[in-house]
């Protein structure tokens, strides 16, 4: 099981070298055009880019969205030159599935991470499904202890379970057992899809469980369907490919979820690809903006490339609140008269 669970982790991080189209890159917030102001009537030097999130100050809304963990020198070496980068930036950053420190004691050093990010946002990350396979609060505040975690990711993905060949396919009764998990961590509770978006039903089932944080990891970045499409072990079997673009998109997601904005906190990710898509998130009611993919390269070689990544994007979101003579955070949020049309 160990090595079986170590190997789908790198197969997921070499599916990205073979196939550049698990990157869909859909382009859904393409559709929404801004209101640009000629006349911003604010300096762009004076302009604050920092907003709260699980209790600490982010330098601007960024979360560095959960990718990899396990027992391999790449897997380390691409987590700690995130942690190093999150820190620096200060901006959020989160963990892949902590599932396979459970059946390889060694993966658990690729999430030590709070001695590479002191003081940084840490999200730590299990899938929800495996509390109907065994987990129980013991083992969900352990993969938060190791992490040092300031809250705990419960990921949600039918999906890439049901494409996946050793997939765990059994999601029922879950809410309920999310409630009593809630009630019992030492830690903030995250509901995240992986791809393929969060329904108002997914919330209001959330909410109802006593979990206020939701990534809406929504469809129109990276396809997980595809990329286990990759390890498949029929070779005429497309399921992966069918389904590829299934679900709801990122900014359709974040429309449906603005009757709950009062109750709870959202995370834009999925297809996040810039800062203007990152102010246009913000707009439609995200706290933060989840981004993946684009420093998954930058990861493989240093911390260095990763915080040239980040600084590009808060440049990019710094321009466009300049842009929109928008002087802080809190007046992109919810602000959706800044939206000239949508196509």
């Amino acid at each position: 099981m160990s090595d079986q669970t170590n190997e789908r982790k790198i197969e997921h991080i070499r599916a990205f070298d073979i196939d550049p189209d698990i990157e869909r890159d859909r382009r859904y917030f393409d559709r929404l055009h801004l209101i640009h102001r000629a006349l911003p009537e604010i300096n762009l030097t004076d302009i604050d880019t920092s907003v709260n999130f699980l209790g600490k100050t982010l330098s601007f809304p960024l979360l560095i969205s959960s990718m990899t963990g396990g027992n391999h020198e790449l897997v380390r070496k691409i987590n700690k030159n995130l942690a190093l980068a999150a820190e620096h930036c200060q901006v959020a950053m989160s963990v892949g599935s902590q599932r396979v420190m459970f059946v390889d004691k060694a993966a658990r050093s690729s999430f030590e991470l709070r001695q590479y990010a002191p003081t940084a946002v840490l999200i730590g990350n299990v899938g929800a499904v495996q509390l109907n396979y065994g987990f129980s609060a013991q083992e969900c505040q352990q993969a938060a202890d190791v992490l040092g975690a300031d809250a705990l990711y419960l990921h949600l993905n039918p999906l890439q379970e049901a494409v996946q060949p050793e997939g765990d396919t059994n999601f029922k009764g879950l809410a309920e057992k999310l409630e009593v998990l809630v009630s019992e961590l030492r830690v903030p509770v995250l509901l995240k899809e992986v791809g393929s978006g969060l329904s108002p039903a997914d919330v209001e089932l959330g909410l109802g469980a006593g979990i206020t944080h939701f990534d809406m990891a929504g469809t129109g970045g990276t396809s997980w369907s595809r990329i286990e499409h990759h390890r498949r072990l029929d070779p005429t079997e497309n399921l992966g490919l069918v389904f590829q673009d299934w679900g709801i998109p990122t900014p359709v997601a974040l429309r449906l979820s603005a009757p709950y904005r009062t109750q709870g906190c959202f995370v834009a990710s999925g297809g996040v690809r810039d800062g203007i898509d990152m102010v246009k998130s913000v707009i439609l009611g995200a706290s933060v903006c989840g981004v993946a993919a684009p420093f998954l390269q930058p990861a493989m070689e240093s911390a260095e490339a990763v915080i040239e990544a980040i600084e590009r994007l808060r440049k990019e979101f710094t321009t466009a609140m300049f842009l929109l003579g928008m002087p802080d955070v809190a007046s992109l949020f919810g602000n959706e008269s800044l939206i000239l049309e949508e196509r």
